[in-house]
C-alpha cells in the first residue's frame, strides 16, 4: 500500500509540475491518472519498501534534492575548468569508497547521484563497497574518499531510508 501511496504522490506531483493548476478539469484528469497507474502497476512492486513516510525523512528529501543540485552545478563548474585549463589537471583513476547504508534502493540512489554529478562515475557495488572512477584522485586513503565523495549524500539517504 506504501509503494501505492508513494507512486501515487509523485506522479501527481509531476502532472502538477508538467502542466500546472490551471483549471480543474486537467488536475481531475491527472490525479486520476496517478491514482488507475498506482493502483494497477504497483500492487506488488517494492521500490519504495524501505522508504520513511515520517516529517523529518519528507523534510531530508527535499534537501537531499538541494545537495543534490549544489553538487550537481559545484562538479560540472569544476570538470569545465579542468577541461579548458591548458594544462589539463587531472589524476583519473579507480578508488573503493565504503556506505554505511542497508537498504539497496539507498544504494542505487547514492550510486546514481555520485555517477550524475560529472568527474565520477560508479562503476560496481559489491556489499558496502562502491568502486567510483574519479577524475581527480586527491587521496589513496578510502575513509577520505569516502569523506568527500559519498558523506555528503549518505547522511541524507541514511535518515530517509533508514
Amino acid at each position: 500500500m506504501k509503494n501505492s501511496i508513494i507512486t501515487f504522490l509523485i506522479l501527481s506531483a509531476f502532472w502538477l509540475m508538467i502542466n500546472g493548476v490551471s483549471d480543474a478539469e486537467s488536475v481531475i484528469i491527472g490525479l486520476s491518472a496517478a491514482l488507475l497507474v498506482s493502483i494497477l502497476f504497483c500492487k506488488n512492486c517494492n521500490v519504495f519498501s524501505d522508504m520513511k513516510l515520517s516529517p523529518k525523512a519528507i523534510l531530508f528529501t527535499v534537501a537531499y534534492i538541494f545537495i543534490f543540485l549544489f553538487e550537481l552545478i559545484k562538479s560540472n563548474l569544476d570538470v569545465a575548468k579542468r577541461v579548458v585549463s591548458p594544462s589539463l589537471p587531472i589524476n583519473p583513476g579507480i578508488i573503493e569508497v565504503k556506505t554505511k547504508l542497508k537498504s539497496p534502493m539507498a544504494r542505487m540512489i547514492l550510486a546514481n547521484s555520485i555517477t550524475l554529478t560529472p568527474g565520477t562515475l560508479t562503476i560496481d557495488i559489491k556489499g558496502d563497497s562502491l568502486f567510483i572512477h574519479w577524475i581527480d584522485v586527491c587521496c589513496d586513503d578510502q575513509e577520505k574518499a569516502t569523506q568527500v565523495i559519498v558523506s555528503k549524500f549518505e547522511k541524507y539517504l541514511e535518515v530517509i531510508y533508514g
